[in-house]
Formats: structure tokens, sequence, C-alpha cells
């Protein structure tokens, strides 16, 4: 399905992927707007930080800007805080104070960025939204349905965070970027002469400053800091923790605990306070429930369907059959057991380079 190269508004970041595609559209006959978002305050010792590579920091803004001065587009900036604060930081530190381990980036992409932003896109009668994702949108002419589709650039590739999206939102974004290699991407900046064309990466979470979450969750969840037991799987106690807010499962470093082998975090109990840590072997698992599933590739699952599956953003596709429990939730049984399967983390479906869909992992079934 050819789309009209209508109004676009482009999330602009500041670093090269978003500012390219900006390019890249602009140069196909689209009428490009920029629009970057204004989520978050950092303290004052990072804000004006030569070292921040946030993508949402002061330094994105003027970057951004900076970009839509060479092309000669509009730019401007949105004040999406309080819908940041309430979607995406509130529910990360809600997460962790279940025991959980959530992904803000892929609440963000869901309700800021196709929600939120493309509400402000239709406010000024754009027909599309594109981001600077590498990850590919195809139309489907057999089914009629938009389809995810990863980016060329395996190491690169974001579909992993992006399985919420709807079918609506499929039809109205663009992803003019997902057919290029990061190397790809930089020469093309270049060949636009963007300012940007080298720009670093950005940080994974950009409202934590140094990586420091124990120190960011301490301010807002000082509940999850208590502390409390260490046992083993026989509810043995063989220690005290610092707050089920330092602990993730598979985590090993930080118990202080003197043992005969390696020990690694099993299990958060949340509702007892309590750390659950055993051998390495333990920590592998075959089958996990997931809740709040969203399907890309089609309506629904009527029989198992036998996929490749990603329980966190690195980690390596493995097969395994998903089987739906409800009309937003399933099961997925792989066929080798993975180490670390985490409550809160997305478990995301596969079939070759499309993306049949993802899910929460609410819980591993035995």
């Amino acid at each position: 399905m050819k789309r009209k190269h209508n109004r676009v508004v482009v999330a602009m970041s500041g670093g090269v992927d978003s500012s390219l595609a900006a390019a890249l559209l602009q140069e196909q006959g689209y009428e490009v707007i920029g629009i970057t978002m204004n989520l978050f305050s950092l303290p004052k010792e990072y804000c004006r930080s030569e070292q921040l590579r946030s993508c949402c920091g002061w330094q994105a803004v003027e970057d951004a800007n900076q970009v839509a001065h060479t092309l000669g587009i509009s730019h401007y900036v949105a004040n999406l805080r309080q819908e940041f604060e309430k979607k995406v930081i509130s529910d990360f530190c809600e997460q962790y104070s279940l025991g959980r381990t959530p992904n803000p980036c892929i609440r963000c992409n869901q309700y800021i960025k196709f929600e939120t932003l493309m509400g402000r896109a239709k406010k000024l009668k754009a027909d599309y939204l594109a981001t600077g994702h590498h990850a590919r949108i195809v139309h489907d002419s057999k089914t009629g349905r938009y389809l995810l589709k990863k980016g060329k650039d395996k190491k690169k590739d974001q579909s992993y965070f992006l399985y919420p999206i709807t079918q609506d939102q499929l039809s109205r974004t663009l992803m003019p970027i997902g057919d290029f290699t990061k190397e790809k991407v930089r020469e093309k900046a270049r060949e636009f002469v963007l300012p940007v064309a080298q720009r670093p990466e950005s940080q994974e979470i950009c409202f934590v400053p140094d990586k420091d979450y124990p120190g960011f969750l301490q301010s807002r969840i000082p509940e999850a800091f208590r502390s409390g037991p260490i046992v083993d799987l026989k509810d043995r106690v063989l220690g005290q923790h610092k707050g089920i807010g330092y602990y993730t499962v598979g985590q090993r470093r930080g118990m202080g605990i003197a043992a005969p082998q390696p020990l690694y975090v099993l299990a958060i109990r949340r509702e007892k306070n309590t750390i659950v840590v055993g051998t390495n072997d333990k920590l592998y698992e075959r089958k996990l429930h997931a809740t709040r599933v969203n399907l890309i590739s089609g309506e629904r699952i009527a029989k198992p369907l036998r996929i490749k599956a990603k329980i966190r953003h690195k980690h390596k596709e493995s097969k395994a059959l998903l089987t739906p429990s409800n009309s937003d939730q399933a099961i997925v049984e792989f066929e080798k057991p993975q180490r670390a399967i985490t409550p809160g983390q997305a478990v995301v479906f596969y079939d070759g380079d499309v993306v049949v869909g993802g899910g929460i992992i609410d819980k591993i079934k035995s």
C-alpha cells in the first residue's frame, strides 16, 4: 500500500537516527515538522554535563534544534512531563516495589510516543508520526494488516521495544531508517551534513543518571529498601538483604553471603520482603505466563503456535510454543530452559523477522 507524501511529525531526540529520519522524509517530499519531547528534569549537576547522553536531556533539545535549522524545518518542544511521570516513572517505581523488574522504554514507546505524541501530531494535522527506530513497518496486502519487522541492523534492532503498537498506530507511523545499518545511518547523516552525524549513543534509561537505579528508587519508594531475610529454596535463612529494590532475578553481587558455590537471586517475595537465592542451575526454567499480550501479525491465535521468543532485549531468541490462555494472556513454553526469566520484563514473539506480538512476564510456571 503506497502512502501519500503529506505532513509528518518526526520525534527528534537529537540523535543521529531520528535526525536522519527527518532528512530522509524531507528528501522524499514530505512536509516535515520536528518535535522534541521534554519528559523530565535531571539534577542541576547533570543537566549541562557534556557527558550526558540522555535522549531527552538539555543537549538533545539543542541538537535537535540545530538539525531542524540545517534542514529548514519547523521544530517544537512538547512538554510531556506530566504524562511521562504518570505512565513511565511512577510505573517503574511501582513495579520495583512489587519485586518486579520493568522495562520503561517499552512503556515510553507505548504511552508517550505512540499515544500522547501521536495525539499531538494529529492536532498539527499531520498524517504520520515518524521515529528513528531500527525497525520496519510493511503492509501485508493478503491480510490487510500492517506488520512490524526487525531492523536490518540486527545489533541495533529495536522491534523488541515496540510490540505493544496497534494496527491503527502502525498505519500512521513511519520508520525510515529501518532498512539501514548503523554505519549506513552515520554515512547518510554525513551526506546530509547533519551536525549530529557522530553523536554518541544515548544511555539506556534516560531518567536515571549514572545508572544509579537504587539511588533513584530509594528517593521514590523507600519502603522497597527495608532489610529482610535472604533464604534458600528450603526457606533456611542465609543472611539479610538491604531491600528488594536492590535486586533482580539472576543477580549475583550484593548479597554478602559466604557460600561454597556462587549464589544468585532466584525469586523476590515482596509480600514477605524476602530474597530467595540458589545456585546458577536453579535459574533455568522452561515455561512462563504472560499478561497484557498484544498481537500484531494476526488478530488472535486460535491454537498453539510455534515461534521464537526473547525474554530480554539482549537475550537470544529461542524456540517456543505460544499458547493463548485468555484474551490478553498466554503461556510460553521453551524447547530449552531459559536463564533468569524475570517477572516484569517483556517476552516478545517472532516469526523470522516479523514480530508476532508480545506481553509482560507475570510469573514463571512449573
